[in-house]
């Protein structure tokens, strides 16, 4: 017992990938061993092989077993020594996958995917935000960022990296560069404005000096704060208080309002605002305009501009960017039909 201890914790010692490559080995040149040992018990390579696996996990199923005293010696050798190997292989398998499910937890992974979205800043907006990304396209991959001791919501397609978010390596483990977009929330445990814009515009800009081209969307408490985000990229900006106070005005005035601004603002049953590439054949607004209406959908807007009624017989332009108001159904048929 003693022999066999110290044989087992000299193989902890062994560097992971001689471990494998040794497992491998063992099991491979076994199974050949048996089948030239005892060729009647063991026709084929694979059922030397069966024998083999089930005897070093310890199995056992007794269908096959060696009648020789060659295949006996073989056996005896799996048992201390190949039962051994293949249990801390197993062992280090396990291992592995726990110290990267608490890697996980802990932030600590370094993200190496393309195209996700980052989220700046946890809190029950960010939560929301998750819940919206992942309803307009369930297979988008998420990387939070956040200062939390543990991961605020981990799942398949959602990463956590804690730092801090204006320090380039905390960007950098989230894969900034390779980010499609990044959403940046105020910090909700500072409560003076002009600090959370201050904060804000500090990850900002460590955001803007290491990719300046990824889509950058902002959380700005004051309106007039923006003019210091002037020298900053930032291609959105978020203005909670005004957006909040403003659509609790027109509820006032006007009853029933607030649920046309919710069913455009998230992904509910019936329609919602969409994204509409444009045609080749589309000359004019009004070309664009006829088309979608065939198919149900209604176009509302070039950009910022609301005004497409009034321009139906202008140009549109080449950097146009259309949206339409239009169920899901009708716009995958829209895009279907684009792609074609």
């Amino acid at each position: 017992m003693i022999l066999i201890r110290r044989i087992i914790l000299k193989m902890i010692k062994i560097n992971n990938q001689l471990l494998f490559f040794s497992s491998v080995s063992l099991v491979f040149l076994s199974s050949l061993l048996i089948r030239w040992v005892e060729p009647e018990t063991f026709p084929t390579l694979f059922d030397g092989f069966w024998w083999v696996m089930t005897t070093v996990t310890t199995v056992g199923y007794g269908d096959l077993s060696p009648v020789t005293v060659g295949g006996r010696l073989i056996a005896i050798f799996l048992y201390i020594v190949g039962i051994g190997l293949i249990g801390v292989v197993i062992g280090k398998v396990v291992d592995g996958l726990t110290i990267f499910r608490k890697m996980r937890e802990d932030g600590t992974i370094v993200y190496k995917e393309k195209g996700h979205y980052i989220i700046i800043g946890w809190s029950q907006k960010a939560s929301f935000a998750v819940k919206e990304i992942l309803a307009t396209k369930p297979d988008t991959e998420v990387v939070i960022i956040d200062t939390m001791e543990k991961a605020p919501l981990l799942a398949e397609t959602i990463h956590y990296v804690r730092g801090n978010a204006a320090s380039p390596s905390t960007l950098q483990q989230a894969n900034i560069m390779e980010a499609k977009a990044v959403l940046v929330f105020a910090d909700d445990e500072i409560h003076n404005s002009q600090l959370k814009d201050g904060k804000t515009l500090l990850i900002s800009s460590t955001i803007e000096s290491l990719n300046p081209e990824v889509h950058t969307v902002v959380e700005v408490m004051e309106e007039h704060h923006i003019r210091n985000f002037e020298h900053v990229n930032v291609n959105e900006f978020i203005f909670s208080h005004e957006t909040i106070s403003s659509l609790a005005v027109r509820s006032a005035f006007i009853k029933g309002i607030s649920g046309v601004f919710s069913q455009l603002l998230h992904r509910t049953q019936g329609d919602d605002l969409f994204h509409i590439p444009t045609k080749s054949s589309w000359k004019t607004y009004r070309d664009a305009f006829q088309d979608l209406l065939s198919y149900g959908a209604t176009l509302i807007a070039d950009r910022q501009n609301l005004s497409i009624n009034r321009m139906l017989d202008e140009q549109i332009p080449g950097d146009a960017e259309l949206y339409a108001i239009c169920d899901s159904e009708t716009y995958k048929q829209i895009l279907k039909e684009v792609t074609e």
